[in-house]
């Protein structure tokens, strides 16, 4: 669902729960409300609007999630002193003064617990990125392992009794582009009987003092609620940095709640998966570190894998490309990154388009009808030599869009794209995770 389609249909439930309040309709109401923020939050975290426009609807959304509490303790019988109604007489009596004191500090509690839940469950990734395991290409290893920690203690529970424990944090570190938070997303896809929670840096940061810390907090105790549960927090290392004399008091009071939460005492994470991300690994609190139990490096892809990476981003696009073009090429990206390769591609797919913008003369050529890609017509336009049979000087301007048929990707594109692009990861950045990885291993 797009995020205007969200927030549409966020617009129509939050309309329907107040009219069904107002008929006393307290049970579809309160569905309503829950289900209205949900699409409210899904909205906002994606949309590009700006800050005091989310602000507002977060805002309302606090407003229909009170309203929401109070029609579940109705509806429960526990909250036998207060009508459903807003508001009431007040009572003259002691007793009723201290009950209204009690309840105006469980209702500023609640008021508390429900506003940091809401601004989290923005994190709640509430549509699966659909990606599978099969297009992640290469990296084997890791997503054994992942499967490993996600999948197997969910499917087959009885595995894991006993001293027989799954993860409980998994630490992914590489350089940068080789698909951890790619990986991350086909978790996300796959696990998809977990609650899967994507956390960044400005999820939990907040300048109000003491506002962070709670975020932490609240972010483990929903996880604790929505077992079981994965918590994947991309670079990490902004938000679990070594710990200095010179760093804020704050960035470290988050760093001690991390601490507390991913392994303190009174806390149960079974069923809680926190997965981490980062490409200077080294950065990191050894504190923090520890607790990654299982850390996995996520190497460059080798030449299998990049010709694999070839194949997944040219996708259906066509092209004259052979097998054994696709594994040259493979040979050929030495020290790329999938994301060097991505990019690699998309310029290559970028040359017909080219080809197009700087011809001087098109030919009339065979092709499949825009409308109906079954109907073979002859009437379609491509660029071509000046020389070419049939070449007519004219420009792309002079062409209608309907007959337009632009030439195919070839061997030649993508070479040009390989020359023109050079890979983003040093050796020293490789030199330092290699000793990372030669000090504290992979699998912790």
């Amino acid at each position: 669902m797009s995020n205007q389609g969200a927030l549409q249909k966020a617009i129509e439930l939050v309309t329907k729960a107040t009219e069904e309040d107002k008929n006393k309709n307290y049970e579809e109401a309160l569905r309503c409300y829950e289900h209205s923020v949900e699409y409210f939050l899904h909205a906002i975290k994606y949309e590009a609007s700006s800050d005091k426009a989310k602000e507002s609807i977060r805002s309302k959304c606090n407003q229909y999630l009170d309203r929401a509490e109070k029609l579940k303790n109705y509806l429960n019988k526990k909250d036998k002193k207060k009508p459903v109604a807003d508001g009431g007489k007040p009572s003259n009596s002691k007793h009723a003064a201290d009950d209204k004191s009690s309840d105006d500090e469980d209702d500023k509690e609640v008021t508390d617990k429900k506003k940091f839940e809401t601004q989290l469950t923005g994190a709640i990734v509430m549509e699966c990125p659909n990606v599978k395991w099969s297009d992640v290409a290469g990296l084997d290893g890791a997503k054994e392992s992942l499967k490993e920690a996600v999948i197997l203690p969910v499917k087959f529970p009885h595995l894991f009794t006993g001293k027989r424990k799954p993860w409980k944090g998994i630490l992914l570190f590489g350089p940068p582009g080789t698909g951890k938070s790619y990986l991350a997303k086909a978790v996300a896809t796959e696990a998809n009987n977990s609650k899967f929670f994507s956390v960044s840096s400005s999820d939990l940061v907040s300048k109000w003092l003491g506002e962070s810390e709670k975020l932490v907090k609240s972010l483990f105790s929903l996880a604790r609620e929505n077992k079981p549960s994965i918590i994947f927090i991309d670079e990490v290392d902004a938000l679990c940095g070594s710990r200095s004399e010179n760093e804020s008091e704050s960035a470290r009071r988050i760093k001690t709640e991390f601490l507390v939460q991913m392994q303190g005492v009174g806390n149960d994470n079974d069923g809680i998966l926190v997965l981490g991300a980062t490409n200077i690994p080294w950065s990191l609190d050894s504190a923090i570190r520890r607790r990654f139990e299982k850390r996995i490096y996520i190497p460059l892809p080798e030449a299998p894998a990049r010709s694999e990476m070839f194949k997944l981003h040219l996708g259906s696009t066509p092209h004259s490309l052979t097998e054994a073009d696709i594994r040259e090429l493979g040979m050929r990206t030495d020290g790329y990154s999938g994301a060097d390769i991505s990019v690699v591609v998309r310029d290559a797919l970028m040359q017909p388009v080219r080809k197009v913008q700087t011809a001087t003369h098109f030919r009339r050529v065979r092709g499949p009808s825009r409308d109906d890609p079954n109907l073979i017509v002859n009437d379609l336009l491509t660029p071509c030599s000046p020389g070419a049979p049939g070449a007519v000087e004219m420009n792309w301007m002079d062409v209608d869009s309907d007959k337009l048929l632009e030439p195919i990707v070839s061997m030649s594109d993508m070479l040009m794209a390989i020359s023109n692009s050079k890979p983003t990861v040093n050796d020293d950045d490789l030199k330092k995770l290699q000793q990372f990885t030669d000090d504290f291993g992979v699998e912790g």
